[in-house]
């Protein structure tokens, strides 16, 4: 069999080449059954070229878990602008990190469950996306408690948790979203949007839940 003919192209243009048909491959098919003769023939590349860029199956699949994981974290910071209220900085977090996720699904598969489910360092590269994530979001959750002037009855901690809730309920009705036919993007980020700055409006104007005494 003879070798699958190549144009000259600059190394890296190749290489973002070669990282679209892993990502595809992988987010449709899973890290396990995804092959690397598969890869190379959606690039339109042979095999030993794939493997002369990238290594292995494993480097191929941390790159492409890297690449996926600036391009959306860049897509939330992008979509923030931190002149408008802090609604309106949260909404347009939201929305950008849906959009994100609707369009490049097969990104979001090797993020949110790929990559979570082989183990490290897979999970370790999620991670710290995941933490980067967190603390926009806590900051976006602070810059609304200052503007509410409740900052001092919001504790770090409290905060961090609502951060954590806040992006664990994104990451879940992402995935949700992509599997359920006609729900967009604006639609899920409405629908958390509802569901998150009621409660957290209530806790900015000072009535915060409180739950039941328990009986001795």
């Amino acid at each position: 069999m003879g070798a699958v003919k190549t144009k000259r192209m600059p190394r890296a243009v190749r290489e973002q080449q070669m990282l679209d048909a892993a990502v595809r491959t992988f987010g449709q098919r899973g890290y396990m059954a995804a092959s690397m003769d598969e890869i190379a023939e959606l690039a339109g590349v042979s095999k030993p070229l794939v493997y002369l860029y990238l290594n292995s199956k494993e480097d191929l699949f941390t790159a492409c878990i890297r690449r996926e994981a600036a391009a959306l974290v860049g897509a939330v910071r992008s979509g923030v602008r931190t002149d408008t209220p802090a609604d309106r900085q949260l909404w347009d977090g939201l929305r950008a990190f849906f959009a994100h996720t609707a369009r490049h699904p097969d990104a979001w598969s090797v993020l949110h469950l790929q990559a979570r489910t082989h183990g490290e360092p897979f999970a370790g590269e999620v991670a710290a996306m995941r933490a980067e994530i967190v603390a926009f979001v806590t900051q976006l959750i602070l810059a609304a408690a200052r503007a509410a002037h409740r900052d001092p009855d919001l504790p770090e901690g409290e905060v961090a948790g609502l951060a954590e809730a806040l992006v664990g309920a994104a990451e879940s009705l992402a995935t949700w979203a992509n599997a359920t036919e006609g729900v967009t993007a604006r639609q899920a980020a409405a629908t958390l949007m509802n569901f998150s700055w009621a409660g957290l409006g209530n806790l900015m104007d000072g009535r915060s839940w409180s739950p039941p005494a328990t009986p001795e």
